[in-house]
């Protein structure tokens, strides 16, 4: 049901739909554009009451006014905010989702990589193919709502039995100098036994306004292929995100995610959801927040199991601080046909402020009869008994604290598959602090 409270950028939404489009589109895309928004006017912005958005309120970032195509400002861009020490990588940089090829390495040379603003890969046949058939399916209306009105981007594409010898660092910049609500979609396509590894990192501009940032990423990881994908959080507090990453797997295949918040922004949600489409696919996920402020930040996550003989694994922790909420959500399916499935969840919560909080829902949906699949949960306040163990052997208690929250991390970060990565979520838990 659309709300009252919503009425602000959901009235201006209605109003304004079809003005910022481009004009030179395939047919099909309009038409794909026009079923969407169709969806997302039947159903409006969600609410508490749907239990997906239960602990996730987001009618104060809706009820608000915005900009909603502003252009990115001129002049220079601090990138520093989002270097990452010893990683050697390709650079693409989006300014509030509009790929800047100044401030973007050149990858035209580099064999079978091609990385295009999203409105200049519409003609492609791997865009036809794959645009909007798997996020779309699911029932999120802020997918719906991108799908509509996006005008801004990344393409990204590892050619068949390419290997891509540096990752790709994509830095999302949010830099407007007025309210802005940002539509930015994505569609990663790694080919048939490729192998590539893509770093996202989202920082604020110094002097940026306010902005609600809705992103959605389509990944195909076709047969036998291999992708390293890591979300690396850092904005400033103005910045708000609306993730959807969609991840459809093909078999044999590997796709392995890291989902890293730290204190700065707001208000996150990121809805994570693999598809392990065929026979002999495997998936890990992998997550670390560390909140601080009045920080809210919320990941939902599903992996569904649709044919047998694949593998998942998932661990998610979260350190909330002062008065900031951390919300986790879990789903894994196995559905009828996925017999022989190995699956595994568990989410570990360690809260240091008193008046923090942490809601946590692993969910287990078990179809077959032939699996191996278990999920766990804990919660849990700092260890003081462990705190004075250390300080009585000469160390400070703010060493102290971090040595405590790094050993708690530990089991997530050591997993890492890149050890620049590795050590800068490593510096940013314990700066976080």
């Amino acid at each position: 049901m659309i709300t009252q409270v919503s009425d602000s950028l959901y009235s201006q939404l209605i109003k304004t739909y079809g003005g910022n489009l481009p004009s030179a589109e395939p047919r099909s895309l309009d038409e794909i554009r026009k079923q969407a928004f169709e969806r997302f006017k039947s159903t409006g912005f969600p609410t508490v009451k749907n239990e997906d958005w239960k602990y996730t309120n987001i009618q104060p970032l809706v009820s608000q006014h915005y900009e909603l195509d502003a252009e990115p400002p001129l002049g220079a861009f601090d990138l520093d905010k989002a270097n990452l020490p010893q990683l050697e990588a390709y650079r693409v940089v989006l300014i509030d989702g509009k790929y800047h090829a100044g401030l973007s390495d050149d990858v035209s040379g580099v064999p079978g990589l091609t990385i295009l603003p999203i409105d200049q890969a519409f003609e492609r046949l791997c865009f036809a193919k794959y645009f909007a058939e798997f996020a779309d399916k699911t029932d999120n209306p802020f997918v719906a709502l991108n799908t509509a009105l996006f005008t801004s981007g990344l393409f990204i594409e590892a050619g068949k039995n390419s290997q891509v010898q540096k990752p790709i660092h994509i830095i999302h910049v949010s830099a407007a100098r007025q309210p802005v609500f940002n539509q930015v979609r994505n569609l990663y396509v790694v080919g048939a036994f490729a192998e590539a590894e893509i770093v996202e990192s989202f920082v604020t501009d110094d002097g940026a306004e306010r902005s609600l940032n809705n992103l959605v990423t389509e990944i195909v990881v076709r047969e036998g292929a291999k992708m390293q994908h890591y979300y690396l959080q850092t904005a400033a507090s103005q910045s708000n995100y609306l993730n959807h990453t969609e991840i459809h797997q093909e078999k044999h295949s590997l796709y392995n995610n890291y989902n890293c918040t730290f204190p700065g922004p707001a208000f996150v949600r990121n809805n994570i959801n693999v598809r392990l489409g065929d026979m002999e696919v495997e998936s890990h996920l992998y997550g670390v927040t560390l909140t601080a402020g009045n920080q809210f930040v919320d990941n939902h996550t599903i992996v569904d199991h649709l044919r047998p003989h694949c593998e998942s694994y998932e661990w998610y922790k979260n350190i909330t601080q002062d008065t900031s909420t951390a919300v986790f959500n879990g789903k894994i399916f196995v559905r009828t046909d996925a017999q022989k499935t190995n699956a595994f969840q568990q989410n570990n919560n360690m809260l240091i402020g008193e008046k923090s909080a942490v809601y946590t829902k692993p969910q287990l949906e078990i179809f077959a009869d032939d699996v191996k699949c278990s999920h766990g949960c804990t919660i849990g306040q700092f260890d003081n008994e462990a705190l004075f163990y250390l300080q009585a052997r000469g160390i400070s208690e703010a060493q102290a604290r971090i040595l405590l929250v790094h050993a708690f991390a530990f089991d997530v970060t050591s997993r890492f598959a890149n050890t620049a990565v590795r050590e800068y979520v490593e510096h940013l838990v314990e700066e976080g602090l």
